[in-house]
């Protein structure tokens, strides 16, 4: 009812950079986390990035005091790196991967590895949905060959939040989106979910200048993928809002900057988001709306359409060259087959058949053709999910503009 008393939780997210074996002093770090997570006492914690279930466990072992409920999600081939910590009961998890996620053999990335998703957990005190996230990194912004991918990856979680969170009360959302605040699928979420920005919407900030997260001053950052941010970017996010009969305000957001208290490293190579928002009850339901005007809502998702289109008309020339080069292992080794047929049927007997030649031969010839194989079965997979997203934003189009 209006007038019941107010209810603060204090938020923490963070991008933990823990790659066993790759990440800089990882374990120090992680220990680090959760000495803090245990002094500070937040009410929820969002993390990304934990990539070891043994550094999950260890945390799950230091905070089991102030934090009572976790869950670790898993999926990929290396896991998803979400896990999340909770002051209050985890009624239900629900974890989500996305649909296209990179590419296989793009090795360095890794990122189709990890199987990218989105983790969610319903908990009370009002009935709260919260994700903990991380979407395909940007590597390249002047070619960036990953933006359509990370487009579906946007619509796909606008879509998961607008179904999902009909029966909560208060949606929070933390993590690395990979997105700068006015590209255009942060724009294309916010818009098609009505989720509003902590930084945007805090009566108070303190912390790295325009919220950044990925800062210079950080001694793990990669200075020269900064070189056109001075100040740095911001890509990690906390954004909020009520559904039913609930209003939530964000009183104060902070981000961390550079090292831990009484330390030489930070947390991470990002740096921390934590978000205080008050949360009470009003008189009757506000519903839910988009909180975004049609006509720039259609604007976003017009644009969004075009780089789909873009990604579709690239993912359908690789899939051409790629059943075009099977084909072609698959010729070289049926005339392969017809010479090795005719040699022992006699023909052809007065030269010796070169035997190692024609093995060495074969079996590229053989690697070429599953190679090429698995690709166009890749490739045909991403023509389907890219197609099937540009209808989606075609007929969601179609409803903005239509609507009086």
């Amino acid at each position: 009812m209006e007038g019941e008393p107010t209810l603060r939780l204090r938020i923490f997210d963070l991008n933990c950079w823990a790659i066993r074996y790759l990440s800089k002093r990882r374990q120090e770090r992680v220990r680090l986390i959760g000495d803090t997570l245990r002094r500070e006492g937040f009410d929820l914690v969002l993390l990304q990035e934990v990539w070891s279930e043994q550094d999950y466990s260890d945390l799950k072992v230091k905070l089991a005091g102030c934090y009572p409920f976790s869950h670790y999600f898993r999926s990929g081939v290396i896991g998803s790196g979400l896990c999340i910590f909770s002051r209050y009961p985890i009624l239900d998890t629900l974890l989500y991967q996305y649909s296209l996620n990179g590419y296989p053999y793009m090795l360095q990335h890794g990122d189709w590895f990890c199987g990218k998703s989105v983790g969610v957990s319903m908990g009370v005190r009002a009935l709260f949905l919260s994700l903990s996230l991380q979407l395909h990194a940007e590597y390249c912004r002047e070619k960036d060959a990953y933006l359509p991918h990370r487009l579906v990856q946007a619509w796909e979680l606008a879509q998961f939040i607008r179904h999902t969170s009909k029966a909560a009360d208060v949606v929070l959302l933390g993590g690395d989106l990979n997105m700068h605040p006015e590209d255009v699928g942060i724009r294309l979420l916010r818009g098609w979910t009505g989720l509003r920005d902590a930084f945007a919407e805090a009566t108070r900030f303190e912390g790295c200048k325009n919220g950044c997260t990925l800062v210079p001053d950080n001694c793990f950052t990669e200075k020269s993928e900064l070189l056109p941010f001075p100040l740095g970017i911001r890509i990690d996010y906390i954004l909020y809002k009520a559904i039913s009969s609930f209003t939530v305000k964000c009183d104060e957001l902070k981000t961390t900057t550079g090292p831990a208290p009484g330390m030489d490293i930070p947390f991470s190579d990002h740096e921390a988001v934590m978000a205080t928002l008050h949360i009470q009850r009003q008189g009757q339901p506000v519903g839910a709306t988009l909180g975004t005007a049609d006509l720039v809502l259609a604007d976003v998702v017009t644009e969004a359409r075009t780089e789909v289109g873009v990604g579709l008309r690239a993912a359908q020339r690789q899939r051409y060259s790629s059943g075009r080069m099977a084909v072609l292992a698959l010729l070289l080794l049926l005339l392969q087959a017809a010479a090795a047929l005719g040699t022992l049927a006699g023909l052809g007997s007065e030269q010796p058949f070169p035997k190692l030649s024609f093995c060495l031969l074969a079996f590229l010839a053989l690697g070429v053709l599953v190679l090429a194989t698995g690709l166009h079965v890749f490739h045909t997979m991403e023509v389907k999910m890219l197609h099937g997203t540009e209808d989606q934003m075609r007929m969601a189009l179609r409803v903005l503009q239509e609507r009086p």
